[in-house]
């Protein structure tokens, strides 16, 4: 007896191959392996993650800011427990330090420490020597500028989509 394809298996086969979600497969694949590659060379280079710098990114932009750790789980898409559990790594490496909000005594702020800043300084050293070997590098310069561009819209329609 000869096998029969089942009816929707052309049309599955079809959507799986589809230019979109070809399309949206390359940008996560691409974006997941230039993660990774951040993610170890940070850590072989200066003992922290890719989410920690990131962190430390939110921590360093404006100095004196107060930060909660609410603020950081929305900055990062992270849980809040999520946002705990990093913090508490953060601060047993001696990265940042919690400090009882003045307004708020519930409300726990998250500061970089001395040495959080200079790892921060190391670090987004690593971080910009990867991005700028394969990230900006493979890209002419018109393509790079017009890729950057078509990111920040698509970031401005998510952020409007709600």
């Amino acid at each position: 007896m000869i096998d029969t394809p089942e009816p929707n298996t052309a049309a599955a086969a079809r959507a799986a191959n589809s230019g979109l979600v070809r399309d949206f497969g390359l940008l996560i694949k691409s974006a997941t392996r230039l993660e990774q590659r951040i993610d170890a060379a940070l850590r072989r280079e200066c003992g922290i993650s890719h989410t920690m710098l990131e962190v430390l990114i939110r921590l360093c932009r404006q100095p004196g800011e107060e930060v909660s750790q609410r603020q950081l789980a929305d900055d990062l898409t992270l849980t809040s427990s999520g946002t705990t559990r990093l913090v508490d790594r953060m601060e047993e490496a001696a990265l940042v330090r919690r400090v009882p909000s003045p307004e708020d005594r519930r409300v726990a702020l998250v500061e970089p420490t001395t040495e959080g800043r200079a790892t921060f300084l190391r670090a987004a050293a690593v971080h910009a020597r990867v991005v700028e070997e394969l990230f900006v590098r493979p890209l002419a310069a018109a393509d790079y500028t017009r890729l950057t561009k078509a990111l920040s819209e698509i970031d401005k329609a998510l952020r409007e989509a709600g």
